[in-house]
């Protein structure tokens, strides 16, 4: 069954202790102001940039190691991680909805539905 995907979203992965200074030096460094998520404290957006790629952040637990990491977005999870694993890609953690995989470099992704709506209508790549 065809599905579509993009490379959609940015994630900054911050421990707690580096959160506030790493959110506030990207938003200064990009010129977009920090938009808390309403519902989860751990995350904020530093907006949209060119073809609605989005950068966000997220406060990791205690310990983690500072990291980029990319999001997937598809209207087909199962079929976009199948696809990934194709091509080299390794599910890591089924994290209840959505994947963490790794790429054959060993670099973490994720592989979630959609999240950006209308952007994800505009640049999305259809597969067979």
């Amino acid at each position: 069954m065809p599905h579509r995907s993009r490379l959609a979203i940015l994630l900054l992965d911050l421990p707690p202790e580096l959160h506030d200074r790493g959110r506030a030096f990207w938003s200064a460094a990009t010129d977009h102001p920090v938009e808390p998520d309403a519902v989860d404290a751990a995350w904020s957006s530093l907006g949209s940039f060119a073809d609605g790629f989005h950068l966000e952040t997220q406060r990791t637990g205690p310990g983690t190691a500072p990291r980029w990491h990319v999001d997937m977005e598809t209207d087909d999870v199962e079929a976009e991680v199948a696809r990934l694993e194709a091509l080299g890609a390794v599910r890591h953690e089924d994290m209840g909805g959505f994947w963490q995989m790794e790429d054959p470099a060993g670099l973490v992704f994720c592989v979630v539905g959609i999240q950006t709506g209308d952007e994800f209508e505009r640049h999305a790549t259809s597969w067979p």
